[in-house]
């Protein structure tokens, strides 16, 4: 009896021993084959994705191409359609598998009525939030007129651009902001292992919101939130994203100050290589899967004076050919800063949700409450520029 219970010991302790060397040979297999995936998303790359940051003056644009794949972000401003169709063809352009209108302000969707009237575009994203204006009323038409119907985003959603994954993280849904930027559709794009962040004008508060929903918003690259204006890039969404590179899309000598300065010394701090619209014309980075390189060295970080000047183009010089994948970027240019008007006691000039330019004077009823993106000395100034009084 006591030999058959040894033996029935000697049988339970060998099958713990085979049950446990099992366990700890398919954790190991467990971990090789997350290791084997994540290499392999890079080693299955083939070609090269090009992220174009269109010089469209104070306005965003952005082609992204991926092989035979391609997806438009904003088509700058109304005067900037007939320029962005034929920029998209010179890059090879035939049809689009994407076209999103980040949120309905001119100086986004203003050319998208002649993207839509031109390309065969497979679905078009904009984000629950309509305007009265001319132009938000052309786009509608024009994606009528194709028997096309306007995609809502949904955070969490994901897509595929040939290779890469484009994952949508703003704006929330059932929200009412009281900001049409903050309605902005937000893309983290994926290629291999490198990532770039699309954020249209959003703001702090859609920041906040990203940042709350755990979104895993690590990138390469930031397309710096509304051109680089006070009201976006905090400090807490910046950290988050750690970006080695941001791209700033906005006109020289611009009316609203842009960037600002703010943003500016918090890219500098964290030493994020910075390229800019205003000072190298049209952007383009490149990347293997494995590497991000650009076709321009990077830019300073100067900011606005908020000085009064016709926001403009800069010619860029062919940018489209002749590109390869570099390992790193070049230096940073040298810093030459600008005194930054502080605007106390002045004129505030906004753009409202609905895409009406409000100045408002000191006193007023919003005076306090409203963030400045263009500072004015007298009311004639702010009327020149095309900006109407505040009722309240």
């Amino acid at each position: 009896m006591k030999k058959f219970n040894r033996e029935i010991f000697i049988s339970l302790l060998l099958f713990v021993v085979v049950l446990f060397a099992g366990c700890n040979a398919s954790s190991k297999d467990n971990k090789s084959t997350q290791n084997t995936h994540q290499e392999s998303s890079v080693n299955n790359i083939n070609g090269d994705l090009k992220v174009h940051f269109i010089d469209v003056g104070q306005a965003d644009s952005i082609l992204i191409t991926e092989g035979s794949h391609s997806m438009l972000i904003d088509a700058g401003n109304n005067d900037d359609g007939d320029m962005v169709v034929s920029y998209l063809k010179k890059a090879g352009v035939k049809k689009l598998d994407y076209v999103i209108g980040t949120h309905p302000h001119e100086d986004h969707i203003g050319g998208l009525d002649n993207v839509i009237n031109t390309f065969d575009i497979n679905k078009i994203y904009m984000p629950k939030k309509v305007s009265t204006t001319k132009t938000y009323k052309d786009v509608i038409k024009a994606i009528k007129n194709k028997n096309m119907k306007i995609t809502l985003p949904k955070p969490g959603e994901s897509f595929k651009l040939g290779n890469a994954t484009c994952s949508i993280i703003a704006p929330k849904q059932n929200q009412d902001y009281e900001s049409a930027n903050n309605y902005s559709i937000v893309i983290k794009l994926t290629y291999g292992s490198k990532s770039f962040i699309f954020t249209g004008d959003a703001e702090g508060i859609s920041e906040s919101e990203i940042l709350s929903g755990r979104y895993d918003i690590k990138a390469d690259v930031l397309k710096v939130g509304h051109h680089g204006s006070r009201t976006s890039t905090t400090e807490a969404f910046l950290n988050k994203i750690a970006p080695e590179f941001a791209v700033i899309s906005c006109g020289k000598a611009n009316d609203y100050g842009h960037p600002h300065k703010s943003t500016m010394d918090k890219l500098k701090s964290k030493h994020i290589q910075v390229y800019r619209t205003d000072e190298s014309g049209t952007i383009i980075a490149i990347s293997d899967g494995k590497n991000i390189s650009f076709n321009t060295k990077p830019g300073s970080y100067n900011y606005n004076d908020n000085s009064k000047g016709k926001a403009s183009r800069r010619a860029t010089n062919n940018p489209i050919t002749n590109l390869k994948v570099k390992n790193k970027s070049q230096s940073i240019a040298k810093e030459n800063q600008v005194k930054e008007v502080s605007g106390i006691e002045k004129i505030k000039g906004n753009i409202n949700s609905k895409g009406e330019k409000i100045y408002h004077v000191p006193g007023g009823a919003y005076y306090d409450k409203t963030v400045a993106e263009v500072w004015f000395n007298t009311e004639s100034e702010a009327q020149a520029a095309g900006y109407r009084k505040s009722k309240r």
